[in-house]
């Protein structure tokens, strides 16, 4: 029998377990601080898949994952929460290497910035807090300082693109050598048949402001001429108002009978939804990677969406250059309706675009990559936290 450990493939000593004399090579441990609800089925969402997914892999490169999932409306959590955090850390013995999920460390610098005196402590952001679509600004300002805060306070910041590292870097003004990326993988899928070619466009999104689902309708109003239907996959309660608005649109523009709000959705269920997929299609305000994009492109489905944070990354290129998406700017109905009449009138950009689908489809990094990422910046952080240094 074997064991992965961040060295290779290492012989477990079986024996070491009664002769304390023969010491093996055995997995270093990280404790995992999580949202509560981080496997919650009706709310799902990329951070969350991301950070299920690495305590998974993560153990194959030489991490034990001990996970802390903690209750509380993150980042403003109320003093229940607060305190169930503050406990956790405490609890943790000095020298610990600690991974934090941004939302909940980066909202709390007065319980997070003291554990990082004893804690060998690492922030993982999935989104910078202030960048969440409709925040009061006061909010939003708010939240920005007291993330700032944390991350200058921590020895190593993780990010989920290259462009999120240097949004951090410059915003918050970080020094550069103490933010890595660790970009999320895709598990490649079979290809997707779609429904013809060309007519059955799915967004996968939780339905919040900033996922701009109000644009894509008013942009699908513009084009009823064409033969659509749009099939949108995700969360249906983390706005409710936003929710209601957003039907009430979609029955004005007399779209109820093409635009479908699915609700959440997950394994066979998610990959029907791709399967019968010709075109994905997000409108995000803000984005800082867009993992249902490569979730699509991993079954070689062409993808439309607003040219906002990461998702040019996601998006990406195949090995021969060829460019899977269309970027259109955020806030525009009119460009994404553009493109939608491009996408059903010509056909060589259809092939064009399926082409370049499944060529990136076929190079896109698996989640071991995001482990080996996530498993370096863990075995770098410093060996004595800094009231020792």
């Amino acid at each position: 029998m074997e064991r992965t450990t961040g060295l290779g493939y290492v012989p477990v000593q079986h024996s070491a377990l009664k002769n304390a004399e023969i010491v093996p090579m055995s997995l270093r441990s990280v404790h995992f601080v999580l949202p509560g609800g981080v496997d919650d089925p009706t709310a799902p969402s990329g951070g969350n898949a991301y950070d299920r997914r690495i305590c998974l892999d993560l153990p194959g490169f030489g991490w034990q994952v001990h996970q802390h999932a903690v209750n509380g409306s993150w980042p403003r959590p109320d003093a229940t929460a607060r305190g169930e955090l503050a406990r956790v850390l405490r609890d943790l013995p000095d020298g610990t290497v600690v991974l934090l999920d941004g939302l909940v460390a980066c909202g709390v610098p007065e319980i997070v910035v003291p554990e990082a005196e004893r804690l060998r402590l690492a922030v993982l952001v999935h989104l910078p807090l202030g960048d969440e679509t409709g925040l009061d600004p006061v909010v939003a300002a708010e939240l920005d300082a007291k993330e700032r805060t944390v991350l200058r306070a921590v020895p190593a910041v993780i990010a989920t693109s290259d462009w999120a590292v240097r949004r951090l870097v410059s915003h918050h003004g970080l020094a550069p050598d103490r933010v890595h990326v660790a970009a999320p993988g895709a598990d490649i899928a079979p290809l997707a048949s779609g429904t013809d070619g060309v007519s059955r466009l799915l967004c996968v999104a939780a339905v919040t402001p900033r996922k701009g689902q109000h644009r894509l309708v008013e942009a699908l109003a513009t084009v009823t001429d064409l033969p659509w239907s749009c099939v949108c996959v995700g969360g249906l309660g983390h706005d409710p108002e936003y929710v209601a608005g957003l039907r009430d649109l979609i029955e004005a523009y007399g779209l109820q009978d093409r635009i479908h709000l699915a609700g959440p959705q997950a394994g066979a269920e998610l990959d029907a939804s791709y399967a019968s997929a010709d075109l994905m299609v997000l409108a995000s305000y803000a984005e800082t990677y867009g993992m249902a994009v490569t979730e699509a492109l991993a079954r070689g489905i062409p993808v439309l969406a607003t040219d906002v944070g990461g998702l040019a990354e996601a998006v990406g290129r195949a090995p021969d250059g060829g460019v899977p998406g269309i970027l259109v700017p955020p806030e525009d109905p009119a460009a994404l309706a553009a493109e939608l009449r491009g996408w059903f009138g010509e056909a060589d950009v259809r092939r064009r675009l399926k082409a370049a689908a499944r060529g990136r489809r076929a190079a896109l990094d698996g989640w071991a990559t995001t482990a080996r990422s996530l498993a370096g910046v863990l075995g770098r952080l410093p060996n004595e936290p800094r009231r020792a240094a």
